[in-house]
């Protein structure tokens, strides 16, 4: 055989697997809901107009309908748009839709332990233990809402200390008041704001999920063998993570030598004890590996979560300044300035209960990068979706959907008033998800923003300190916040 053989032999080879995934994938168009066309090997992950589907999904449901198919590179995800499809398959189908759906990245660096196990029996139990375990604010010697009021305090008196002329860069602060938080929870402990292990922990968070939401990390998740192949920061990401990792399993040990299982300090005790409980019964799902992914993850998702919902909250007070006025005078009358705000408060504030619920609906949300999977093959609204297809539920159609919102793309606390400024639900609200797997910090999450929230504007006023011009706020955040620049806002002591 010569050269010119041998190389045309070779390219055959090469390009074989990928003809045939290539076929495959078209193959499987014709059989899912209707979509935009995707491109041989990458899909729709690359074209304009699909990603991010917060931003394109109205113009999508407009062409294609609610429920439409993308393409990450040669596996598709259904994704379901609006409050009558999402609540019917997240809630009315729970068990179908509810599947977890294999994401590379998370499967690198959790190893399918912990809540992130493929085992469904497994994740309810352990996601059952971790609710009761959130729920439980008694652990300590603290209830949870004294934690939170503490560290609320903490970040006013950090604020307050740190403002130097006009700019000064809040996400770090509330960064590490968020993350304090879960720590408090989870370690039993907070962290001084200098402390320099603790600032390293929350730039690997940081690191981590601007891979998740990135091109290229989107690219990595569609082809896994990229990730061991292609150099690149993943791969110190993915080292970082492992040392978060690690000192977690320190933490696990040293909790070990204290351990007092009449008198449970935090979330590793609790686990700890149920760890012994079970060690004996055959097929336990309790692990020690299982306890420090459970603790990574709860670490990863309320310190993001917490801080970047309460960072949009103060950002938008300064936009809003009429609202923020609104928000402290509420706060004077019922709290005055005595005392820190605390839960009880929240029934006899429902202008500031509105508000921050108004912030999380128009806060577009990020979950809608996580997909869920399907348990099994189902007719849903005159498709059929084969079992273990891909789903993304886009929870910002939801709380953007003008037939459950009378001014979806304006910021409008009234959303959440009736006719005498009383607070009033909303079915069409999932800033936290829906169904089986809806956000389990829930409780703490919405605990913290109030109380921080309220605390903030109890003691500091925030301005711009740049001319604005964009009238869409949420743009104007994203721009910010995305390329890593400080938000033009001043702090000022009331």
């Amino acid at each position: 055989m010569g050269p010119l053989e041998a190389g045309v032999l070779l390219l055959l080879c090469l390009l074989f697997p990928l003809l045939l995934s290539s076929f495959k994938m078209y193959k499987k168009i014709v059989q899912l809901p209707p979509g935009p066309t995707p491109w041989l090997f990458l899909g729709n992950i690359l074209q304009k107009n699909v990603f991010p589907l917060y931003t394109f999904y109205p113009k999508l449901v407009e062409k294609y309908g609610p429920i439409f198919t993308i393409w990450m590179g040669p596996n598709p995800a259904i994704v379901l748009c609006g409050y009558e499809v999402i609540k019917d398959a997240m809630v009315n189908h729970a068990e179908v839709f509810g599947g977890r759906y294999t994401i590379p990245i998370t499967d690198r660096v959790y190893k399918a332990q912990g809540m992130r196990t493929k085992d469904d029996t497994k994740w309810r139990e352990l996601r059952r233990f971790t609710l009761s375990t959130l729920r439980d604010f008694g652990m300590g010697k603290k209830t949870m809402s004294e934690r939170v009021q503490e560290e609320a305090c903490c970040l006013v008196k950090d604020i307050t200390a740190s403002v130097q002329g006009n700019k000064f860069d809040l996400s770090k602060s509330i960064t590490n008041a968020a993350s304090n938080v879960i720590c408090s929870v989870l370690l039993g402990r907070r962290f001084d704001y200098q402390d320099e292990m603790f600032k390293g922990h929350l730039h690997i968070v940081t690191q981590l999920m601007s891979l998740f939401v990135s091109y290229s990390g989107m690219l990595l998740s569609c082809f896994p063998p990229m990730m061991d192949c292609l150099p690149g920061p993943h791969k110190k990401v993915f080292a970082d993570c492992k040392g978060l990792q690690a000192h977690f399993r320190e933490e696990m040990e040293s909790h070990k030598l204290t351990l007092d299982p009449e008198n449970p300090r935090d979330y590793i005790d609790c686990f700890l004890i149920k760890l012994e409980k079970e060690k004996n019964s055959p097929g336990t799902w309790y692990g020690k590996e299982d306890l420090v992914m459970c603790v990574f993850e709860l670490f990863l998702a309320s310190t993001l979560t917490t801080s970047h919902s309460l960072l949009f909250a103060i950002f938008m007070m300064a936009r809003f300044p009429d609202i923020q006025a609104k928000v402290q005078e509420e706060i004077n009358e019922v709290i005055h300035t005595n005392r820190v705000p605390g839960m009880e408060d929240r029934v006899r504030m429902p202008f500031t209960n509105a508000v921050i619920h108004e912030i999380l609906r128009y806060l577009k949300a990020s979950n809608d990068n996580f997909p869920h999977s399907t348990t099994c093959c189902v007719e849903f609204r005159g498709f059929t979706i084969p079992k273990g297809t891909a789903i993304i539920p886009s929870f910002t159609s939801v709380n953007f959907d003008p037939l459950h919102w009378e001014t979806p793309e304006e910021f409008n606390p009234a959303h959440f008033l009736d006719n005498k400024g009383q607070f009033k639900k909303n079915n069409a609200f999932m800033a936290f998800g829906a169904g089986k797997r809806a956000c389990p910090g829930e409780v703490l999450a919405r605990m913290e923003l109030f109380i921080f929230f309220s605390t903030l504007l109890q003691s500091l006023r925030f301005q711009l300190v740049e001319e604005v011009t964009d009238t869409d706020p949420l743009s104007l955040f994203i721009k910010y916040t995305n390329k890593g620049q400080i938000l033009p806002i001043q702090a000022i002591k009331r």
